[in-house]
């Protein structure tokens, strides 16, 4: 698709030509750039002072090999990344995705994505990401361990309270983020706030394992509000069995919504009872287990290899799984089976032609990056608990995880109307937090 810019064609054209190969990147950047046109065009100041320019460009690019020994006794060498894309509203924050499928590109695409996510929480914090293609399933607490002590040992030379912030991913949960802070700790002598998603009896906060779930479900509530729907009473097909989809269908529970079902990366459940979510946790969170597992906790349920969440008839989808995970045709099934609301629970978990079916079939759709700004959100929130050294309770929190949600859809929705996009929260969100990285970036001169 090209633009109706010359300047945003010509641009787009050296992204992919400076960054090949990169297509998760290219596809970020393209819908960021799409919706911000009409900006550039009421703002040419901000095309004459190249800030767009800047902001697709990362400000550091850091990777490196991450050797440790298997149980084995052999030696393993995995690649670590950390991409600090922008510091211009507050110091780089972002997870850190433990998944073989890890590359350069990935990491600019999550990352590119954190800027916008984190200036629509209303919070100070910038965009950043890292990880790498190590994948803890499968290996023993103790290989666990060694590689994350040697990650640490070269990401600990570039994060810090007050300038990079990392967090959990995919992959990476309380056991990754303990044995990381425990290295930065022994290696920086510093007790202080640089990783989040810690345990609670070491700076952790309480609601941050449940927000990004929780926070999705607040977001989609006060949307269909909005639009005179109600939650009560609806049915939820949910994608991933990670931590985002657990908590989504904890939350959906607690709001008379029934979640019907959940997938793995081998297969899915279908449960019409409604999935139960304290046997999920079991499954995932305390055994490690596959979803096959589930029909042991409920009988009434099904099991199937392979892909299929999308074909099941319901009211909400919620993809909470991975990039690009809902393609054209799967769009096409749930508009046909009725649903009325997409909500994206996942880093950008639907391919821009499965996005545009659904913006041009009358179903509201959010994306990942306001969606599930939730577990950012909380995250930010475990910062300033960590710089007070105070703990504040499961309550509070998510108190203002809930008025940062609701705030957040607001903000989008009311960027879309500014410009003429009513409903369309893909424009809304990537408008609303362009704009206000883009004024901090102005008023900081070119840096």
């Amino acid at each position: 698709m090209s633009f109706k810019s010359a300047y945003l064609n010509d641009l787009m054209e050296r992204v992919i030509k400076r960054n090949p190969g990169e297509s998760e990147f290219h596809q970020t950047v393209r819908e960021v750039l799409e919706s911000i046109e009409p900006v550039l065009e009421a703002r040419p100041d901000f095309v004459e002072s190249g800030v767009v320019e800047r902001m697709v460009e990362p400000e550091r690019i850091i990777k490196f090999r991450v050797p440790w020994l298997d149980d084995n006794g052999k030696v393993q060498v995995n690649r670590g990344f950390r991409i600090q894309f922008n510091s211009a509203i507050g110091p780089y924050k972002g997870g850190l995705r433990l998944h073989p499928s890890v590359n350069l590109g990935i990491i600019k695409f999550l990352g590119f994505e954190q800027i916008f996510k984190n200036s629509l929480t209303g919070l100070p914090i910038g965009g950043g990401k890292g990880g790498s293609d190590f994948d803890p399933k499968g290996k023993s607490d103790r290989e666990v361990m060694a590689f994350c002590q040697a990650f640490m040992s070269e990401l600990c030379k570039y994060i810090g309270a007050d300038t990079d912030v990392p967090a959990g991913d995919i992959g990476t949960g309380a056991r990754e983020i303990g044995y990381m802070f425990g290295q930065y700790k022994k290696l920086r002598g510093l007790f202080e706030g640089v990783l989040t998603g810690k345990g609670l009896s070491y700076g952790g906060s309480l609601a941050r394992t449940e927000a990004t779930g929780y926070g999705l479900l607040y977001l989609t509530e006060e949307m269909l509000k909005c639009h005179g729907e109600v939650m009560k009473g609806k049915t939820a097909a949910v994608s991933g069995a990670g931590n985002v989809a657990i908590y989504a269908i904890e939350k959906a529970e607690q709001m008379g919504v029934k979640p019907v079902t959940c997938s793995d990366s081998t297969g899915w459940v279908y449960d019409p009872d409604g999935i139960d979510a304290a046997a999920l946790k079991e499954i995932k969170e305390v055994k490690r287990q596959r979803l096959t597992e589930y029909k042991k906790y409920r009988q009434n349920s099904e099991y199937h290899e392979g892909k299929g969440v999308w074909t099941v008839k319901c009211d909400i989808a919620l993809p909470c799984a991975t990039q690009n995970e809902l393609d054209l045709e799967d769009a096409k099934m749930l508009a046909a089976n009725g649903v009325i609301a997409v909500c994206e629970g996942a880093n950008m978990p639907t391919t821009a032609e499965a996005t545009k079916y659904f913006q041009e079939n009358g179903v509201y759709f959010v994306p990942g990056k306001a969606a599930n700004a939730g577990g950012v959100a909380a995250s930010a929130l475990e910062m300033s608990q960590d710089s007070e050294r105070i703990a504040w309770s499961f309550e509070r929190v998510d108190t203002e995880l809930k008025k940062i949600m609701v705030r957040l859809y607001h903000n989008i929705d009311e960027a879309a109307k500014k410009y003429g996009f009513e409903g369309n929260y893909v424009v809304g969100a990537n408008i609303a937090g362009f704009e206000k990285v883009v004024d901090a970036m102005n008023a900081q001169g070119i840096v």
